[in-house]
This record gives structure tokens, C-alpha cells and sequence, in this order.
């Protein structure tokens, strides 16, 4: 049987595409492993699956003064270490990495092994610890046409973004169940990653009266972002994290307001989900901005800067955008995209059998 190893985390973004190319790779025969850190939310995530997972030391690579940046760089040289004597025990045929700062290791280590590596770019152009791997990685995978410019010519493919086949398969009933919503009131998701945003959290909840005269607000706002003063208010719910109601909560949602991380935003767009999105800004490098200005232009998204919202903002472009909601879910049908996970299970299986005749 062929072996893979799955790597990324740090948040959400960087495990879910992994997620969804597990039932590919089980049907294709693949035993799967899995590698992170020892107590990140890849852990938390993966633990669902019945997957081997083993926890690394990491260290995460800031842009930023920090008194960590001093430590970090040991955590990562043990990272690698561990890494090293993991691939050894396993003997992968290959590795695939979503990103995050626990994969430098694990991608850097199986070079130092010659096992094969594909690695995955979400955003528009490529993090900083995709930039420690693409010299050693075998093929660069991405979702944006603008990224191939920044990727090596003969390593980069278009791919899109591996999306979860479950989540298109919610039920709008139980999600009404599990909220205690109305059947006759449109309703508003609001999510801002795995960590929640607290700029949006905030702009929601000050606008909240007015918007629960229209609609019901359904509000996943990361963990420890509960606001207890608001658990009992009508057609108000929060959760601080969703797991397995995520696709029902999806299937009831009339529009979403969301942060503009490229695994996000990719899976609005498979749901054609009409959406507001407020790039990350601060402590950012700017790539959340640069999703969010290629889905605007495309016509898939109502973009907003989270500096400058108001109560009255947020809730005209709400309001734009319910009614004219169809022209949305238009644009995004004509979307191109291809199969990225025919097309990446393709590049595995590929690099894994030019792998075997060297």
C-alpha cells in the first residue's frame, strides 16, 4: 500500500484542504498519516478521522519584534529533528503540505530524506513558510492565476483549493433546529476564520439590533468570543467553533459575512454563497486583501474595509446585498474553476510513480 503525509496547521485554513482529500486518497489506496503540531487546531481537526497523528515542535515565523523569534528558531531545528526520525519510521512515498509553520520542518526533513513534496499556496502570493519550502518541493500548487508569476515556472500549477464534497451536502432543517431560527426570515452567517475576528465580531454585534429587525444572525466567533450578555437574544446565535453543522449552517444561510482567507473564500464560492468580506488588516501581510479585491472584481463579493465600518455601512451593504443576492450567485456559477482535487490526487499519484523509477 502507498503512504502519504499530510502536514499544516497553525489555523483552519491550513488543515481543512488536507480534510478534503481524504476520502481520495483512502479510495486510491493511500495509508495516511498525519504530521503537526503537538497541540494546534490541526490536532483537534484531524483527530475525527482515524488518522495516525504526530506532534512536532514548532515555532511560528513572525514579521514582527517578538521575544519568541530568539526560541522559535530551536523549536524549528527540533521540529526538524523529530520530523526526521518520524519520515524515517513511516518511509511516506510522499508528502503533501497545506502551509503553516509546522510544515517547514516536516517538507524541509523529507528533502533531507528525498521523499517527494507537494505543497499548496492558498493565498495570492506565497506566506513565508511556503517560501521555505518551494525550493525543495516537487510541485507548487495555487488558486489564483496571479500567484504563478511569484512560483517557479516549471514547479507552479493551478489548482484551486481542495473543498470538502460535505459541505455541499447540509440541511438547511437542521441547522433552523439546532439555532431555533424561523423557516420565514432570511439568514445571515457571519464567520471570520477558526480564531475568530474580533473587529468583526464587533461591527456584527453593534449593528445587531438593526439587522435582527430583517434577519437572523447566526454568528461562529472563535473561540472565547462568546459575548454571554447576547446568549438569549432572539433570532441571535452564537458558537464559538463548528465542526460537523458546519454544512447545514451553510445550507440555511441566505448570505455570509466573512473574513477573506483564500480556504474560506474558496468554499464560499464552490456554495455560491453571496457574500461581504473584510480582509484582515492588521498584523497581516496583506494577502487577505489581495482575495478579497480578485473575488470583488470578479463579481463574487461585497468587499468592505474593516477601518471604516459603521453600523450604517455594514448594514446598507447587508442590505445591497440580499437584494440583489442573484447576480451574485450568478458571476459565481459562470466560475471556471476546475476539479482541484481530481487535479492535485492526479499530481500525487504522478509524482509518486516518477518517484519509484528513479
Amino acid at each position: 500500500m502507498k503512504k502519504i503525509v499530510l502536514t499544516g496547521g497553525g489555523t483552519a485554513g491550513h488543515v481543512t484542504p488536507n480534510i478534503a482529500l481524504l476520502p481520495n486518497l483512502k479510495e486510491s489506496d493511500y495509508e495516511i498519516y498525519y504530521i503537526g503540531s503537538y497541540d494546534g487546531i490541526e490536532k483537534r481537526l484531524i483527530e475525527d478521522y482515524d488518522i495516525p497523528y504526530y506532534g512536532i515542535s514548532t515555532g511560528k515565523f513572525r514579521r514582527y519584534f517578538d521575544p519568541k523569534n530568539f526560541s522559535d528558531p530551536f523549536r524549528v531545528i527540533k521540529g526538524l529533528s523529530q520530523a526526521r526520525k518520524i519520515l524515517k519510521e513511516i518511509k511516506p512515498d510522499i508528502v503533501f503540505s497545506k502551509g503553516g509553520f509546522v510544515s517547514v520542518p516536516v517538507v524541509r526533513a523529507a528533502s533531507s530524506l528525498k521523499i517527494p513534496c507537494i505543497i499548496h499556496e492558498s493565498d495570492m502570493t506565497p506566506g513565508l513558510a511556503n517560501k521555505l519550502c518551494i525550493p525543495v518541493a516537487e510541485k507548487v500548487c495555487c488558486n489564483f492565476p496571479e500567484t504563478l508569476q511569484y512560483l517557479p515556472e516549471n514547479k507552479a500549477v493551478l489548482t484551486g483549493s481542495p473543498i470538502r464534497e460535505e459541505l455541499s451536502q447540509g440541511n438547511k432543517i437542521a441547522a433552523l433546529d439546532l439555532c431555533g431560527f424561523s423557516a420565514n426570515k432570511p439568514v445571515i452567517m457571519v464567520i471570520g476564520g477558526s480564531l475568530g475576528a474580533a473587529n468583526v465580531n464587533k461591527a456584527v454585534r453593534d449593528a445587531l439590533p438593526k439587522l435582527l429587525e430583517d434577519f437572523q444572525v447566526v454568528h461562529i466567533c472563535g473561540k472565547e468570543k462568546i459575548d454571554n450578555l447576547l446568549l438569549t437574544t432572539p433570532g441571535y446565535k452564537q458558537f464559538e467553533y463548528v465542526k460537523a453543522e458546519l454544512k447545514d449552517i451553510f445550507a440555511m444561510a441566505d448570505i455570509v459575512i466573512s473574513r477573506a482567507g483564500a480556504n474560506a473564500i474558496c468554499e464560499l464560492l464552490a456554495l455560491k454563497k453571496p457574500n461581504i468580506l473584510i480582509p484582515l488588516k492588521a498584523g497581516s501581510r496583506g494577502d487577505q486583501i489581495l482575495n478579497a479585491k480578485s473575488f470583488e472584481s470578479q463579481g463574487f463579493s461585497v468587499v468592505l474595509d474593516e477601518d471604516d465600518i459603521t453600523t450604517g455601512s455594514l448594514l446598507d451593504a447587508v442590505h445591497h446585498l440580499f437584494f440583489t443576492r442573484q447576480s451574485y450567485i450568478n458571476a459565481m456559477s459562470k466560475s471556471s474553476q476546475s476539479s482541484s482535487i481530481e487535479t492535485i490526487m492526479k499530481l500525487i499519484e504522478k509524482t509518486v510513480e516518477e518517484n519509484k523509477e528513479k
